[in-house]
């Protein structure tokens, strides 16, 4: 009998790789938390180096650094989801949205004049709507945020804001990043129809308060990143041990995870794994 196919976001591989338990209350049963500030900064960044990167495609002059940061402060103001921001006088994290427009945009602006200018973009946030494998009963969804276009193929490039994204020596901090990289090749892969023959990066985009720690930087290529996604005959690939654990129905919790809190669990109050 063949297996149900099971759709989930290539996003939330992560969240099964580290709470199996907020995994399935997020990504299966559709439980929520409130947005981050942290995670709207992103979401801001995203559309509007987007909005920049798009209106360059195929030698377009495109727009201006300044006109296409509209698109952060939109996300910022105009918020989807509810945002829980930090009190005020807490001395982690943003406590209103003057603060996040603020990273967004010297982030912005230093993404399109320090990285943008060393790319060459084919195609910008390329979405595939199922990349479904029968075999193992799941399908992906997703969006990669870059395809570039290199001298002998062509590589991914995926975004990634935070307070640690770029280390202080100027280098991007690509751990646990590299599945992540071979699941976004599969989805480019199959929405673009382009071969990603060449290494993925990372583009790190450090979300300091300060001019000092608001960074930007490529990470080096990332080769074989589809490697442990899909793992070998007698090892299997992160992929299909996500599927086993949602085909089971097995999902521990993990109360020593770092997002093991009410901010970013939506059953963290009723988690039987805190007890």
């Amino acid at each position: 009998m063949s297996l149900r196919v099971v759709t989930i976001r290539a996003s939330a591989l992560a969240d099964f790789l580290d709470c199996p338990a907020r995994a399935e209350a997020k990504h299966l049963l559709g439980k929520k938390c409130p947005q981050s500030p942290g995670a709207l900064l992103g979401t801001a960044l995203h559309r509007s180096t987007a909005a920049f990167d798009s209106s360059r495609l195929n030698g377009a002059q495109g727009l201006t650094v300044r006109d296409s940061a509209g698109a952060a402060v939109d996300a910022i103001h105009k918020p989807t989801e509810d945002v829980v921001y930090a009190d005020e006088d807490s001395s982690r994290g943003f406590s209103k949205p003057q603060e996040v427009e603020d990273v967004a945009l010297a982030l912005h602006a230093r993404y399109c004049l320090e990285i943008a200018p060393t790319q060459h973009y084919a195609a910008v946030e390329v979405k595939c709507e199922r990349l479904e494998i029968t075999d193992i009963g799941l399908a992906l969804t997703g969006t990669t945020d870059r395809v570039r276009q290199v001298a002998s193929g062509h590589g991914i490039s995926d975004l990634k804001s935070g307070q640690t994204a770029v280390k202080a020596d100027g280098t991007v901090e690509t751990k646990g990043h590299r599945y992540q990289i071979g699941v976004y090749e599969l989805l480019a892969e199959k929405a673009s129809g382009l071969p990603i023959t060449q290494g993925g990066e990372v583009i790190g985009l450090q979300a300091g308060k300060t001019a000092k720690g608001q960074r930007v930087a490529r990470s080096a290529p990332i080769h074989g990143a589809r490697d442990v996604l899909l793992g070998e005959p007698d090892s299997p690939g992160i992929l299909e041990i996500i599927a086993h654990q949602i085909h089971a129905g097995i999902f521990p919790g993990n109360p020593r995870s770092i997002l093991c809190h009410e901010k970013y669990c939506p059953i963290y109050n009723t988690c039987k794994f805190r007890k």
